[in-house]
Parts: structure tokens; sequence; C-alpha cells
């Protein structure tokens, strides 16, 4: 992972931290918060569900913290196992089934 700076005064090229945060503010703008901690612990969740129960389809379908602590293989992997699993106990049904 490398950290790449993008011009100053200059937010078309760095698009994917201004994606982010229209997210937060369109997130963190439905609700009010009247006090100073109401609005940093919604902050604070946020962060919490961005990165580490939000699926990311560029990913594929993981979480930003299953692909940085390397466990997307294992769970791409044990996915790919169930999906064999429930196609084949699907295809013995369907011939229990016809016959």
């Amino acid at each position: 992972m490398d950290h790449v700076r993008g011009a100053p005064n200059h937010p078309q090229t760095q698009g994917k931290i201004e994606r982010w945060h229209q997210t937060l503010k369109n997130r963190i703008l439905l609700e009010n918060h009247y006090l100073p901690g109401a609005l940093e612990q919604a902050i604070g969740d946020f962060i919490e569900h961005y990165n580490n129960q939000r699926y990311h389809e560029s990913l594929g379908n993981l979480t930003p913290a299953d692909v940085y602590c390397g466990r997307a293989k294992t769970i791409l992997a044990r996915r790919k196992e169930i999906k064999a699993k429930t196609i084949w106990k699907r295809r013995l049904l369907h011939r229990q089934t016809a016959a």
C-alpha cells in the first residue's frame, strides 16, 4: 500500500477521498447532533462500519479489514467451497425429485 498525494486545491485528483467524505457527510447529516461528543461518536461508528462491516464490491464483496489483514484468500476459498456444496446438494435434490 502506497501513500499517494494529490495536487493541493484540486479535488478532481483526489476522487477516492472526496467520495469517502461525501459518503460520510451523507450518513452523518441524517441525524442532528447537539453535542460535540455525539458527533465524534457518530463519525467513529461510521468509520467502524465502513472498514469492518460494510462489504465492498470492488474488493470481491469483502470488507477492507479482511483484505488489509490478509484474510481475503481464506474467505474467498471458503465461499467457493460452500458454493460447490450447495450446487451439489441442489443437483442431488433435483435428481431425487425427477426420479
